[in-house]
């Protein structure tokens, strides 16, 4: 989960954070508090997201833990009917270290599966339902599980799958035989481990197919310790408002854990709607919520409603609040406090806005370092040792976290060589070991840091990493399609960067618009496809036969620069249509939006 946020040129002056720490000092005690319990977390010591939920239940059973729709559920039911699933899991030999993925929407169910199978010391896939065909089938094939457990709604897909893959359909039935279930507590939730595995997250990475990026139970649990009480600061009558989806880590690793570490309650919506977002926190009566950066921009361009005007939200927490927007959305929705962060789902290191300043994702305390980069080249300098440099306060640089005992790299699954080249040896020193997090950092002082960009290729759009090399393939499995070339463009008034392919045709063919869009429509997740085409006799390349993707990212989607022929997807019920200049000035004056 990447920031996106586009912060200030300025660093942070002596000034600035002394008069931060003086807001800050009443809560220093618990600041303090929480340093410690993270400094006691390691992997070697016993705990479980399982079995932190049995702490909760013990401590407060009647304390409502999570709301959904019109339901509510205390730690007590959560908990039992957790082990309720858990022993039905028991009955199919899901055991330690084994993998069960999950085929769900955001519900209440998804919730308590993971649980009872965390329960067992087994991992909870955490599949995107988004995902379809090849790309659905490629991550079951990634995670390897024992079991996919979906739901109803999905039982054509999981038939797909289920020559390879068994598969449970978790019916009402089940589901309420597992609620009425009187089972305890498995033994085995208290004898996991924190560094061991507790859920796999699909990720793109950088390049390719989706990669399995593994959480461990030590890293949910420091979320939960690090963004519930030390950043949110959540006490007994709290309410945390998730409505993204819980294959995220935003969603399951932090909304989760804060409020199950807290002991406080999540009110989770099945999906975000803009319109419906402050009725839903006003209905709830929700005191927080998380984020993404596209959230809040559609929060801002929704007219003002009454909901919005007195609403109960005093802390928000998420990654990707752009610097032009901080202001305009803090004070338009009255919000105190918000905790703007930074981590991956696969990295080591995470950095959260601590002491509420504004246009940074924070402070952290663990071990990191920016250091200098050949954007050119899009690799860390090095010295004539071989050795990186550290960038000096106000510098941008590629930002670097130490792995170590306290910060290990859980790494993607069943793939050596992509956990290989996420890290660095012998960076400062002989032998150390450094993780790449592959994303660009200015160095605002005083452990602070400002995101600046993604380093490659992958770009974001509608809070997803799109990887170009497979909306390459994609494309280029179409009729007529020599070459194609993916990139993201900046689009204004937009979050992130859309899509755009270059394509090379075959000599005398002509392009059907509307046949390559039914054909991407049914290969590629919505955020995937490409919203701008451009159509090119041939690519330009360079002495070592590359694409120069660069020129093709400075010319973008303008027919001013560009005298191809240009095609935009305004309306996915017609497909793509011609870019004019008229269509581009309605784009480029938000006019027109995506």
């Amino acid at each position: 989960m990447t920031s996106n946020t586009n912060n200030s040129n300025n660093s942070f002056s002596f000034a600035a954070m002394a008069t931060a720490i003086v807001r800050f000092t009443p809560r220093l005690p618990r600041f303090l508090l929480t340093l410690l319990q993270l400094a006691w977390a390691h992997k070697g010591r016993r705990g479980s997201t399982g079995y932190f939920l049995q702490c909760a239940a013990q401590r407060y059973p009647e304390r409502i833990a999570l709301k959904f729709a019109g339901q509510s559920y205390s730690y007590a039911q959560l908990n039992q009917w957790a082990n309720g699933l858990a022993e039905q899991l028991q009955r199919r030999a899901v055991g330690r270290g084994d993998c069960v993925a999950l085929l769900y929407r955001n519900s209440p169910e998804v919730l308590a599966w993971a649980f009872a199978i965390n329960k067992l010391g087994a991992i909870a896939g955490m599949l995107n339902p988004k995902q379809q065909g090849e790309a659905l089938s490629h991550s079951v094939q990634v995670m390897q599980p024992q079991l996919l457990i979906h739901a109803p709604e999905f039982a054509e897909a999981a038939q797909q799958l289920e020559s390879h893959t068994p598969c449970l359909h978790a019916t009402a039935e089940l589901m309420q035989e597992a609620q009425q279930s009187k089972a305890a507590n498995p033994p085995q939730a208290a004898q996991v481990k924190l560094g061991d595995t507790c859920f796999y997250m699909m990720t793109s990475g950088t390049t390719g197919l989706p990669k399995a990026a593994a959480m461990t139970h030590l890293r949910w649990y420091k979320a939960g310790i690090a963004f519930g009480r030390m950043s949110l600061s959540l006490k007994k009558n709290d309410t945390l408002y998730n409505c993204l989806p819980l294959y995220h880590n935003t969603a399951l690793s932090i909304a989760l854990s804060s409020t199950v570490m807290t002991g406080t309650t999540l009110a989770l919506a099945e999906r975000f709607s803009a319109s419906q977002f402050w009725q839903d926190i006003q209905r709830f009566n929700a005191t927080g919520f998380v984020y993404v950066g596209e959230l809040c921009r559609y929060l801002l361009n929704q007219p003002a409603s009454p909901a919005e005007a007195n609403n109960s939200v005093r802390a928000v927490i998420g990654n990707g609040l752009r610097a032009e927007i901080w202001d305009q959305f803090q004070q338009r929705f009255g919000i105190s406090r918000i905790c703007e962060l930074y981590g991956a789902s696969e990295g080591n290191v995470g950095f959260v806005n601590v002491f509420n300043l504004k246009r940074t994702v924070g402070f952290s305390p663990m071990t990191y370092a920016i250091v200098k980069f050949d954007h050119e080249h899009e690799t860390p300098l090095r010295d004539a040792n071989g050795r990186l440099s550290r960038v000096t306060k106000g510098d941008v640089g590629l930002l670097l976290t130490k792995v170590s005992a306290k910060a290990p790299f859980d790494g993607y699954t069943h793939n050596p060589k992509a956990n290989a080249e996420k890290l660095f040896e012998n960076v400062f020193q002989p032998g150390d070991c450094w993780f790449n997090t592959g994303d660009l950092v200015r160095h605002q002082g005083y452990r602070h840091i400002a995101f600046v960009d993604r380093v490659g290729d992958t770009f974001r759009w509608k809070s997803e990493n799109v990887a170009t090399t497979e909306v390459e393939a994609q494309a280029g499995r179409f009729r007529d399609v020599l070459a194609a070339v993916a990139y993201g463009v900046k689009v204004p008034h937009t979050e992130g960067r859309a899509g755009m392919v270059s394509l090379v045709l075959a000599h005398g063919k002509h392009f059907d618009a509307r046949a390559f869009y039914q054909h991407i429509r049914a290969v590629l997740p919505d955020y995937a496809q490409p919203l701008f085409i451009r159509l090119q006799r041939a690519h330009e390349v360079t002495s070592t036969l590359k694409i120069r993707k660069s020129q093709l990212k400075l010319e973008s989607f303008s027919p001013e620069q560009i005298s191809d022929p240009l095609y935009v997807l305004l309306d996915r019920s017609q497909g793509y249509q011609p870019l004019d200049p008229q269509l581009y000035q309605r784009i480029s004056s938000g006019q027109l939006r995506f």
